[in-house]
C-alpha cells in the first residue's frame, strides 16, 4: 500500500468522522462565543447567577458586572478551578456578579455573611472550606463604607460563590462591562 492509499484509508474510518464532528463542533462552538462577545451577549453557566445569556448594558448602575477580579484572588481561583482560561490581564475568564453594595453604602461583613446598610444578604456566609476541601479566608470581618471608586459584589444565589465576601472590593477598573440579563432560566 502507497502512503497516499494509507491516507485514504485512514479517511474512510469511523474515526475520522468522529475526528472531523469533534473539530467541526469545536470550530462551532468558538465562533459562537467569539459572535457573542462581539454582539455584547454573556453566557453564563455558573451558579453565581441564573443560567442564561446576558447583554451589555451602558448603565453604569446595572445590578451585575463583569469583572477581572483583583490579585491575588484572581491567580488563586485560576489554581483552584473557580474560573476557566479567559482573556483577563491573568489569563483567568471574567466573572459575573451582582453589584451588593455601591459608594456611600455601609458594608458589614461577619461570620453570617454580609450586611448592606444593616439589611443582611441571604447565602453570603464565608465558608471555611471549598469543595475540595481546601481553606478559604474569608476578607477580614467588620464594617466598611464603600468608597467612590469600588462596589462589593455577592452572589445571594449561590452560598459557594467565590467573590467580594473573599477579596473584598472590587475596584471600579476591574469592571469590563455592566449587564442585565436577557434569557435565564430559573
Amino acid at each position: 500500500m502507497t502512503v497516499t492509499g494509507l491516507f485514504s484509508s485512514l479517511r474512510n474510518t469511523k474515526l475520522a468522522a468522529a475526528r472531523r464532528i469533534v473539530v467541526t463542533s469545536s470550530i462551532v462552538m468558538v465562533s459562537t462565543f467569539e459572535i457573542c462577545g462581539l454582539a455584547g451577549l454573556r453566557i453564563n453557566g455558573s451558579a453565581s447567577l441564573p443560567v442564561g445569556l446576558y447583554l451589555v448594558s451602558g448603565h453604569p448602575n446595572a445590578n451585575l458586572v463583569e469583572f477581572c477580579p483583583p490579585e491575588p484572588f484572581a491567580q488563586l481561583a485560576i489554581e483552584r478551578g473557580y474560573r476557566d482560561a479567559g482573556n483577563c490581564p491573568d489569563g483567568g475568564a471574567p466573572l459575573l456578579k451582582p453589584v451588593v453594595a455601591r459608594a456611600g453604602d455601609l458594608v458589614e461583613l461577619s461570620a453570617e455573611g454580609i450586611a448592606v446598610n444593616g439589611r443582611r444578604l441571604r447565602n453570603t456566609a464565608p465558608l471555611k472550606k471549598d469543595t475540595k476541601g481546601r481553606p478559604l479566608t474569608p476578607w477580614p470581618t467588620g464594617r466598611y463604607t464603600v468608597g467612590p471608586d469600588s462596589v462589593w459584589v455577592a452572589s445571594y444565589y449561590n452560598g459557594r460563590s467565590f467573590d467580594s465576601r473573599y477579596f473584598g472590593p472590587v475596584p471600579l477598573g476591574s469592571i469590563r462591562n455592566y449587564v442585565r440579563p436577557w434569557i435565564t432560566l430559573p
